[in-house]
Parts: C-alpha cells; sequence; structure tokens
C-alpha cells in the first residue's frame, strides 16, 4: 500500500528565495486560471446561446503559456511542472464543486497554506534530496531507502519547508490484544474505550489561547506588511503551528495503539460540521480533532491489518442502555452518569455509549439498516 511520507527541509537561504519563487508561480498560476475560469461561467450564464467551452487543464496550461509566460519572465526562472500542477489541482477543485462536493474554489493569498509540487529527475540520498531547478537539499530526518518518488509536494508553514511524497509499505500484521472495542468521543476526553480506558485530549488550543490572544493583541496597530509587522504574523504563525503539532501528535499515538492492539474498532459517524454549528461547543470540538482521528484510523487499520467499523451516526449509543437494551427518550448533555430506569444500571455516560459501540459493531450493525427497536431487540438477544 501507498503512505505519504513527509519531514522538514533544511534549505540555505538562496534554496529559500528558489522555494518561495516557485510557490509565488504556482500561486499566480492557480490565481489566474481561477480568475479566466470564473469570467467564461459568468459569460457562459448571461449568454445561454453562446456558450464556451469550459477549459481543462491542459487547456489553461496552453492558454497560459502563450498568454502569461512571455509577460512575466520569473516564470522562467523556476520549473516549468509548478504551473502544471497548479493548474490541474485548480481543474480537480472545479469538479468537485460541479459534482456538489465542496464549493467553488477561491483565490490564493501570499503566505498562507503556500505549497507547489514537483516532478522530473528526484534522486533521494540518505540526508537529502534532489529537486529540479533547486538541487540538493539537505533534511533532518533520514529519508527511505530505495525510494524514487515521480512527484514531490513541498509546502511552508511558519518559515518552515516540508517535503512530502507516497512510499509503497507492506502491511504489518501486529497481533492483536483485543477483539472488539467500540471508542466513544467527546470533548471532555478524547476518546472513552469499551475496556474502560479513557484517554485525554491534548486540548492544546484552550493551553496556548492566552499566549496566541496576546500576540495579535500586540499586533493590532502595527503597519500591514512592515518589517514590524512581519515578525509578529510570523510569531503568530508558529503559535499556530505548535497547537496544530501538539493535537496531531495525542492522535497520531491514540490512532496507532488502537489499530495495532484491536482486531475491530467500532466508531461513530459524527456529524462533525454540524457540532461545529453549535456555537457553545465549537470551540472544544475543534480543539479535538475528530476529523483528523478518523482520518487516521482510516489507513491504519489497513496498514496494521485491523476492521474499522462505523456505525450510522443515528444510532442511540449514549440512550441505550448497555445491561438491558433499554432506550431513553431524553438525556442531556449536562448528565454525565446514565442511570437505568428500568434495570436500575448505573454507568459512566461515555462508557456506556462505547460498551453499546462495542456491542454494535461485534452485531454487525451497519448503518441505516436499523431502526432503535430492532437495535434492542439484538442487544436482548
Amino acid at each position: 500500500m501507498l503512505l505519504g511520507f513527509k519531514t522538514e527541509l533544511h534549505p540555505n537561504n538562496k534554496q529559500k528565495t528558489l522555494l518561495a519563487k516557485h510557490a509565488g508561480v504556482a500561486r499566480h498560476a492557480y490565481n489566474w486560471g481561477l480568475w479566466l475560469t470564473r469570467n467564461i461561467l459568468n459569460h457562459n450564464s448571461n449568454n445561454p446561446s453562446g456558450k464556451l467551452k469550459f477549459p481543462t487543464a491542459i487547456d489553461l496550461h496552453k492558454l497560459l503559456v502563450a498568454m502569461v509566460k512571455p509577460n512575466n519572465y520569473w516564470y522562467y526562472e523556476v520549473s516549468k511542472t509548478a504551473p502544471q500542477y497548479a493548474l490541474r489541482y485548480l481543474s480537480d477543485a472545479w469538479k468537485r464543486c460541479f459534482s456538489k462536493v465542496s464549493g467553488q474554489p477561491k483565490f490564493k493569498k501570499k503566505g498562507r497554506d503556500d505549497s507547489f509540487t514537483l516532478d522530473g529527475s528526484i534522486s533521494v540520498g540518505v540526508f537529502h534530496i534532489k529537486l529540479p531547478r533547486i538541487g540538493w537539499i539537505k533534511t533532518y530526518e533520514i529519508l527511505p531507502d530505495n525510494v524514487t518518488p515521480k512527484s514531490v509536494t513541498i509546502s511552508r508553514k511558519a518559515d518552515r519547508w516540508f517535503i512530502s511524497f507516497k512510499v509503497e509499505t507492506i502491511p504489518q500484521i501486529t497481533e492483536k490484544s483485543v477483539d472488539v472495542v467500540g471508542v466513544d468521543l467527546g470533548v471532555k476526553t478524547l476518546a472513552t474505550l469499551s475496556t474502560g480506558e479513557v484517554f485525554e485530549g491534548a486540548k492544546s488550543y484552550r493551553k496556548l489561547e492566552a499566549k496566541l490572544s496576546r500576540l495579535q493583541y500586540l499586533n493590532r496597530h502595527k503597519v500591514v506588511y512592515s518589517s514590524n509587522w512581519k515578525k509578529a504574523q510570523l510569531r503568530i504563525a508558529q503559535v499556530h503551528s505548535q497547537i496544530a503539532n501538539i493535537r496531531k501528535d495525542t492522535l497520531h499515538k491514540l490512532t496507532t495503539y488502537l489499530a495495532k492492539n484491536h482486531s475491530q474498532i467500532v466508531i461513530e459517524d459524527l456529524n462533525v460540521s454540524g457540532m461545529m454549528a453549535n456555537h457553545k461547543l465549537a470551540k472544544a470540538v475543534a480543539d479535538m480533532g475528530f476529523y483528523e482521528f478518523r482520518r487516521q484510523l482510516e489507513y491504519k487499520c489497513k496498514l496494521y491489518g485491523s476492521e474499522l467499523i462505523v456505525v450510522d451516526r443515528w444510532f442511540p449509543s449514549s440512550k441505550t442502555c448497555s445491561n438491558c437494551g433499554t432506550v431513553k427518550k431524553c438525556l442531556f448533555l449536562s448528565e454525565r452518569v446514565f442511570n437505568c430506569e428500568h434495570c436500575n444500571f448505573s454507568c459512566d455516560r461515555d462508557l456506556n455509549a462505547a460498551l453499546n459501540l462495542a456491542m454494535a459493531g461485534s452485531s454487525s450493525v451497519t448503518a441505516c439498516g436499523l431502526d432503535n427497536a430492532d437495535v434492542t431487540r439484538m442487544k436482548q438477544e
């Protein structure tokens, strides 16, 4: 299977300038292509009789070579593949928009999510990698052996450059200590397992929120694009990067533990976007990283030979008694202990939900297939 490998680069000042030029050319090509395609869409909507053909990525690149590159000499200072991939990504973004998967693509801003993709003559050493038009760049860690990537993506975060590419990996089937485990995610604790284990969330944003707020407050009156403003923006970006890295580290440790030691992992199909719409819970939900948890768990289950079972979001895991199967009509968020009036069973709310998820996974309860009565009957059986 193919896995992504990402590491930090250690470029010198000249290479940093070249990397910034590549990112700038890719951003310019993307924004130019977006401007052109938006004008074509507006023309087609205003003139139904004389519609223009919507250009593909190849058409956009031909127009770019004919119309843009002759007037912008700095296009010839970088690899030609940087604008090619930028226009290819723009074409993919429009395809997602037309299929109603996402909204319309937006213009890219300098200094925000700078990245570009290169292909061609790429060579990988032990502590360095050779890129077209840039040359050999050092890395901070050892690169994978016997790897020749077809393409690499280079990105910048808080004045640090990272490189990523795909590596072919053999799945590692590990010995499992638990057959089925239910995982209930929450904002008070990150994850509660049906085995009784509780994993606390990093809550990195809450811990560094005061520092971030102070830096943003001190930056409020600085002249935009001045030297002091750029220094302050860099410090703010570094704090944001620290928050994201702490959160990712916590999620990586948890998902690796689950995939390595459990045969079947049962989670809920959470409506994260709906939870983020609640302004009282949005900050806590974002600080936990529920989407990233599921994304990491999906590929790690394939890597370590585990099975991921996703239960339908309407499955009443919190309202159902894990002892007798009785479903409560109402359960407030403030009730942290589940008390069953039918069998007098008392249990922690999150542990009760995790037990129900484990039973749902072992009973092969799949998404949208059963209603509450069917789930209760299967549990009682």
